[in-house]
């Protein structure tokens, strides 16, 4: 009776564990399968951007109100590096896109040094009446949360905020001196702004309109007679005099 009941124990737990085994194997093929059209779909996608850094050099890239790049931004395997100058320096050495964008959407990855603080801004405009970009580009910001003391000023002032103006909603950045993938969305078309941040979506804001005055009337901004009001413009890579890297940047222009 004893070995009966025994031999009955074991093939159940035979027939178990082969379950077991068929549900792993099931599960894995299915995260394959996912994986691979996670990639065919992202190769797709791929086809719909313009890389706005080629990886080589700073084409399609100048400085700010200058008609050189100094060797403060340089290129190497891959990465934009800005390391500021030694010493007192006069100015900032902002590096925006040659071409002007409307509505799009930009993916740009990037990691900040320890301590530091940079920026994404749109709608740049160059004019010798501009010292700084950010008099009329609004900015995505780049900080260390941690040990940039900006921080402690709100989270309208940490990394992923419309800085001064709408905060993310949760903290989603690495730390500093590792990489982060910022995706930032403007479309005047439908009024509406977004950013994503390592594939969360942490701000949501207008772009234009009533609302968008609101915020900058409420903001550090609202004296600024041109900040924020052109809807087509520059993107500006910001010179925080801090080091900064970029890499992957690419950008797709909306309908």
């Amino acid at each position: 009776m004893k070995k009966n009941t025994l031999i009955l124990v074991a093939a159940a737990i035979i027939a178990t564990a082969c379950k077991s085994d068929k549900k792993e194997q099931e599960a894995k093929e299915a995260y394959e399968s996912d994986a691979a059209n996670d990639t065919t779909a992202m190769a797709s996608n791929d086809d719909n951007w313009d890389k706005l850094f080629n990886g080589k050099n700073l084409e399609g890239w100048k400085a700010f109100n200058a008609d050189s790049i100094s060797d403060q931004w340089q290129v190497k395997d891959g990465v934009i590096a800005f390391t500021p100058s030694e010493g007192e320096r006069e100015g900032s050495e902002n590096l925006i896109s040659e071409k002007t964008y409307t509505n799009f959407e930009l993916s740009v990855e990037w990691k900040i040094s320890e301590g530091g603080n940079s920026g994404i801004m749109w709608g740049v405009q160059e004019s010798e009446e501009f010292s700084e970009p950010y008099l009329t580009g609004p900015e995505i910001q780049i900080l260390d949360n941690k040990l940039h003391p900006d921080a402690k000023n709100g989270e309208i002032r940490q990394a992923g905020a419309l800085y001064d103006m709408m905060p993310p909603s949760e903290d989603k950045t690495r730390n500093a001196g590792e990489w982060n993938e910022t995706v930032i969305r403007i479309n005047h078309a439908t009024n509406k702004g977004s950013v994503r941040l390592n594939g969360t979506l942490i701000n949501e804001f207008p772009v234009h309109g009533e609302e968008w005055s609101k915020l900058v009337e409420n903001s550090k901004f609202k004296d600024w007679e041109d900040f924020g009001k052109n809807r087509k413009g520059h993107i500006a890579l910001q010179d925080h005099s801090d080091k900064v890297w970029f890499r992957n940047i690419k950008i797709k222009e909306l309908d």
